[in-house]
């Protein structure tokens, strides 16, 4: 994948849920928005899909200092974290790379999507 960064762990999902979101508060991000996908799926198309949640993480100085840059940043915004079960019982934590993402921009992000990136990564390597 090209255009983020995952690690695989062999822990339960909720345990993995839990500690993904402890690890981010550690690295300044804030969980803004929550999608659990199986029960979206279930509740409106009425089938099964494996466990599957998209954290929807904010960091706020570095947000403040890209929407200060480019307004348009926003649309971009904020960084997902993604976690999901595989077969083997094994959780997936994946996130964007951001400075892949917001490469389409017109402003000079490069040190806020490089300091982005650490601090993701860290939270991810944490779990």
């Amino acid at each position: 994948m090209k255009y983020g960064y995952q690690r695989t762990v062999n822990f339960d999902f909720e345990k993995v849920d839990k500690k993904i979101r402890e690890t981010l508060l550690e690295e300044g991000f804030g969980i803004l928005t929550e999608i659990d996908v199986k029960k979206a799926f279930k509740e409106k198309l009425k089938i099964d899909f494996q466990r599957y949640r998209i954290l929807g993480a904010c960091n706020p100085p570095l947000a403040h200092k890209a929407l200060t840059a480019e307004l348009e940043v926003g649309m971009l915004m904020p960084c997902n974290v993604v976690i999901w079960e595989n077969l083997d019982s094994s959780v997936t934590i994946s996130v964007g790379d951001a400075e892949v993402l917001l490469s389409v921009t017109e402003a000079d992000l490069h040190s806020i999507t490089r300091e982005a990136n650490q601090r993701l990564k860290n939270a991810v390597d944490a779990v």
